[in-house]
């Protein structure tokens, strides 16, 4: 039988539901979500098999118009990215109206004249089927598609219809990973990302761009394993933040990591949390560089 395998990108503004797409898709979370932008910081690859073929799909943080040089080094990213894909998929909330931010993102799509361009409508499970229809209709207008396609993540509807229908626009090719692979994310990078996301989750007014984790060391001791994660920010205010009243706030963040970075262990953790300051990183070429990106 004769399989398809290629390369999938989603672009969108930032909070129109990449990440949870990507995650539903592959059946389990790789990428972390939430509800601010610069959630995703790098390239993620996730991997979907079936017996037609496999979508791998590289989640991207999202286009914006850059205001530090952190910014700017992401946007770079996209369009790297963006520039070897097979398929973009352009991803338009349901619950949403277009906007500024899409249509500079729909002008952007012309310099990839390489891939294939499909519109999602995502969040349906937010509006009625009418509304539904009605978006479908008027994202149709935008541009012309390959394809336009509607999906909820959190609902799972649509999602093995997405799959079917992404499938037969790659091209021919065997399976370019094992049929039992997920993801190609190192568990040393997963860990701090599970650590940054627990912080969004919980402080995610007071910090989302500031904030960088990085893993500092990983022990393993029979049983049990020694993590430490430090959190990185950029000024004295924000450190006190994290840490919280006599450490409330840290303590809460590692209770939320920990099962998580156990599931992807397999072993209980001791979970070390470190809060330093390295000023105005997102600005600093040589911090940037130390941080990976």
């Amino acid at each position: 039988m004769t399989t398809r395998s290629g390369f999938l990108s989603f672009v969108g503004r930032p909070n129109v539901g990449k990440s949870t797409l990507m995650n539903a898709l592959i059946g389990e979370k790789v990428a972390i979500t939430s509800s601010k932008p610069q959630t995703t910081r790098k390239t993620i690859r996730g991997i979907v098999t079936r017996e037609a073929g496999q979508l791998i799909i590289v989640d991207t943080p999202g286009l914006h118009r850059p205001r530090t040089l952190l910014g700017e080094r992401l946007n770079a990213l996209v369009e790297t990215t963006l520039g070897d894909v097979d398929v973009i998929g352009m991803c338009l909330p349901a619950d949403e109206p277009i906007g500024k931010g899409d249509r500079f993102i729909l002008e952007q799509l012309a310099r990839y004249p390489r891939a294939k361009v499909v519109a999602i409508v995502t969040k349906t499970d937010r509006v009625s089927s009418t509304q539904v229809l009605n978006k479908l209709a008027e994202v149709g207008e935008l541009r012309e598609w390959t394809l336009v396609i509607p999906v909820s993540a959190e609902r799972r509807d649509g999602v093995d219809e997405f799959i079917a229908a992404l499938i037969p626009l790659m091209q021919e090719s065997p399976l370019l990973y094992p049929d039992d692979a997920v993801s190609d994310e190192s568990i040393e990078s997963r860990i701090p990302e599970i650590v940054r996301e627990s912080v969004l989750e919980e402080l995610s007014d007071e910090l989302p761009h500031s904030l960088a984790a990085t893993l500092t060391d990983i022990v393993r001791e029979g049983n049990r394993t020694k993590v430490f994660v430090s959190l990185i920010v950029e000024r004295d205010s924000q450190k006190g933040i994290i840490i919280g009243k006599r450490g409330s706030m840290l303590r809460l963040i590692g209770e939320r990591s920990r099962p998580a970075i156990e599931k992807l262990l397999g072993t209980s953790i001791y979970l070390d949390l470190h809060v330093t300051i390295a000023k105005e990183w997102q600005r600093d070429p040589k911090a940037l560089g130390k941080l990976g990106f």
